[in-house]
């Protein structure tokens, strides 16, 4: 699917349409000391089973591909919901 880098969307901080850049949103590193993380890895220790049961065979094909815009006048970032894509391409947009 081709996404336009530029795109003219409702900014909730500046109360209007404004032009936002595009791009994927990537996860960051998972923080070993965050909570979660501690009790997830202190689940998994010893002799008995796992927490969750192993996938044997893979259910989804594809992932889901969230966009991250970003407000040009303000900087404000927000998350456009994702959708199930196997391939996306950023393009040149073409505003009207």
């Amino acid at each position: 699917m081709k996404v336009p880098k530029e795109i003219r969307t409702y900014c909730p901080r500046c109360r209007k349409h404004t032009l936002h850049s595009v791009t994927i949103y990537k996860p960051g590193k998972r923080r070993a000391l965050a909570q979660g993380e501690r009790r997830y890895r202190r689940k998994q220790e010893g002799y008995g089973s796992k927490r969750k049961p192993e996938q044997k065979r893979f259910a989804k094909v594809t992932k889901k591909i969230v966009l991250k815009l970003r407000c040009r006048e303000c900087g404000y970032i927000l998350h456009r919901r994702g959708i199930r894509l196997k391939k996306i391409e950023l393009t040149e947009a073409k505003l009207r």
